[in-house]
């Protein structure tokens, strides 16, 4: 994208009404209003906000900035529709005392030690799918690879039965869909559908888990069926809604992640050099893979957050990066923006695997720092790092489809060949 054009599209930027070069490449956009305007007044009154000291400032004041969003999806969605009920009530979307309640649930499931014990099926898994692809010679790196991982892993958490596994990715993709700035009444029909069918095979899940509880250490859904004790338990739209959202916010990242980091190797083949130089010199010590590996992962995280886009709703009249806000006013943090600042990082738009210090804002910040972000991480290194070691001479065979959305950035589809 040209200056000139970054330039005009900046200049009246409207989430409801992006063009297409823009979906294609934001950044220059972004960089534009982080050095013009970095507290953008958006055409619907809302605040836009590109620079990540400002940023991290909103999420660190969880007093003056709600991220309850009944008052603005009241109107989107409708009252009364099924994705009004969901994203109400899921954990993103909530201040305490409920996101309290939660979290504490969903990350109980979630320790040091039960990632660790997740890593040898990860790898099980990760190879089978390696195995199919080279049976094939090849295949699309979103569809054959990338979401297939958390998909499974997601699955296990909640313990759903492989056999019903298939409509997952097509539910979490309508649901996540519906939150982007501009919704059609097709999406929006589609989102409200998959709520309600997701919800209802949910239901039949939970009635057998209440009567055959799994390992509440390893099992988030009998976790979040018994609660903490006395008061914690949840009522079942926070239960169903809450299981929706855990397989949303572990799916679409997560794919979005792998897919992004293997076709931006295929974009920096000096980096990809790098990586596979250490792949092969670290493979019989999984100790120093994991290091470097992690490194990379965060910097896959930063340079292309999987998630672009966050919201806040300011609960008094404040001030943020030196402009006045209103009560009531919604505010956007470009997370985006924020990962490429050069205030922040170093010559932001090179990817630099190497990168140290690498204090990214892919997860959020503060209380609503990803729960799952550690899971996250396990998939990206494990994922990345054996197709690497499998497939090192991959190559796409067309250019890759880009998602079309504004929120969530990643691939639709990443044809490619193995040699």
């Amino acid at each position: 994208m040209s200056p000139e054009r970054a330039r005009e599209i900046a200049a009246c930027l409207d989430l409801r009404a992006l063009p297409a070069d823009f979906y294609a490449n934001p950044f220059p956009v972004y960089a534009r209003l982080r050095e013009t305007e970095p507290v953008k007044r958006l055409p619907d009154g809302s605040y836009f906000l590109t620079r990540y000291a400002d940023l991290v400032a909103v999420y660190r004041d969880a007093q003056a900035f709600s991220s309850d969003k009944k008052v603005e999806f009241t109107p989107k969605y409708g009252a009364g529709s099924a994705l009004l009920e969901h994203h109400t009530t899921s954990l993103v979307f909530n201040d305490p005392p409920l996101h309290t309640r939660v979290r504490k649930l969903i990350m109980g499931a979630l320790t040091r030690r039960a990632i660790a014990d997740m890593e040898p099926g990860l790898v099980k898994l990760v190879d089978s799918l390696l195995d199919r692809i080279a049976e094939r010679g090849g295949g699309d790196l979103v569809e054959d690879f990338a979401s297939a991982i958390p998909v499974e892993i997601i699955g296990n958490l909640l313990g759903v039965p492989h056999a019903d596994r298939g409509p997952l990715r097509g539910w979490s993709l309508a649901i996540l869909g519906a939150l982007e700035p501009r919704l059609t009444a097709e999406q929006e029909e589609l989102g409200n559908r998959s709520v309600r069918e997701f919800t209802a095979y949910l239901r039949e899940l939970v009635a057998d888990r209440r009567k055959s509880p799994g390992d509440p250490e390893h099992d988030v859904l009998t976790r979040l069926i018994q609660g903490e004790g006395a008061g914690e338990q949840l009522n079942e739209s926070e239960l169903l809604q809450n299981c929706v959202f855990i397989l949303n916010a572990g799916h679409e990242t997560t794919t979005n992640l792998i897919g992004n980091a293997l076709v931006a190797l295929e974009e920096w083949p000096g980096e990809k050099e790098k990586l596979l130089a250490q792949v092969r010199a670290t493979a019989n010590d999984p100790g120093a893979q994991e290091a470097f590996m992690a490194t990379a992962v965060d910097e896959f995280l930063r340079f292309e957050s999987s998630n672009q886009l966050g919201n806040r709703r300011a609960l008094q009249a404040c001030a943020v990066g030196g402009t006045a806000l209103p009560e009531g006013a919604l505010v956007t943090l470009c997370i985006g923006a924020a990962n490429r600042d050069p205030a922040q990082f170093a010559n932001p738009d090179t990817l630099d695997l190497g990168r140290a210090n690498n204090r990214h804002l892919a997860f959020g910040f503060g209380i609503h720092q990803c729960a799952g972000l550690s899971l996250a991480r396990l998939e990206g290194r494990i994922a990345i790092a054996r197709f690497l070691a499998r497939f090192p001479a991959y190559r796409l065979t067309q250019s890759p489809t880009r998602g079309g959305r504004a929120r969530f950035r990643g691939f639709l589809r990443a044809p490619f060949a193995v040699a």
